[in-house]
């Protein structure tokens, strides 16, 4: 079985890719690489663990539900876009052997039976995996936000990459609401892009040092003044072991550039 690389995606606003905006391109790049961006895996996973920027949990949480619902936890949005539907099963096999995982490292997990799929994980799923056939495990951030602790999580959870689990992370590589459209935005994120993707290609141990001093790199807390869009990439960075990243997706929407990575 083809080892599964792990993948950091920006995941858009809202559910910005079913509705009109104007420009009215304004997402059609990234819309057309979410789509794509499946058929580059070298073979159909046999579930997904998506880390998604919208739930911390005191401990890494896991959803344990057979079929969750979609948690619409966005507001404000046209009536049709409480009405997506992205039925896919869940995941508890995959839960219990990820907090196996998970406790063979010492790190403690909790699990929620009841909650739903955020739309950090529906909407860029719907267009990537439309058909909602593979088992859909979603992972809790940490309350914290702690850097290392999330490149920990995702050290442990790197066994699931030769079992045919997919891991994705699932923010913003920009994340600053204040600044969107905003005229000095544009550079901040280029900057903070090009620091992304030097880093990520380092080898393990200089490329999780350097994550885990984000906030110092050029740009860090202009992009990210709170960092929950950020430590996805944290997770499946940690997952990648000796993978070097690359992006696989560079685009501007909002007036700010954003990335989608790679690892393996």
């Amino acid at each position: 079985m083809p080892i599964q690389p792990t993948i950091y995606l920006p995941h858009g606003g809202g559910p910005c890719f079913f509705m009109d905006w104007d420009p009215p391109d304004e997402w059609h790049a990234l819309a057309a690489w979410l789509r794509g961006w499946p058929a580059e895996l070298p073979e159909p996973p046999r579930a997904l663990l998506v880390i998604s920027a919208h739930w911390e949990e005191p401990l890494p949480t896991l959803q344990t539900g057979a079929q969750p619902p979609l948690l619409f936890d966005y507001d404000g949005f046209p009536p049709h876009t409480y009405a997506l539907r992205w039925p896919a099963p869940g995941a508890p096999e995959l839960a219990a052997r990820a907090a196996a995982l998970l406790a063979a490292a010492g790190i403690a997990t909790g699990v929620d039976a009841e909650r739903g799929f955020d739309h950090g994980v529906f909407v860029p799923l719907l267009l990537g995996f439309p058909r909602a056939d593979v088992p859909t495990l979603q992972l809790s951030l940490q309350a914290g936000l702690d850097p290392t602790a999330h490149l920990a999580i995702g050290q442990a959870l790197a066994p699931l990459r030769e079992e045919g689990v997919l891991l994705i992370g699932s923010g913003m590589s920009f994340h600053n609401m204040r600044a969107f459209r905003h005229p000095a935005a544009l550079p901040h994120s280029r900057r903070f892009a090009d620091w992304l993707v030097e880093t990520v290609a380092l080898p393990a141990p200089q490329r999780e040092a350097r994550l885990a001093g984000w906030s110092q790199a050029p740009s860090g807390r202009e992009c990210h003044p709170r960092e929950e869009h950020l430590l996805p990439l944290l997770v499946v960075a940690g997952a990648a072991g000796s993978d070097a990243g690359r992006r696989v997706f560079q685009g501007e929407v909002l007036g700010v550039a954003v990335s989608a990575i790679r690892f393996g």
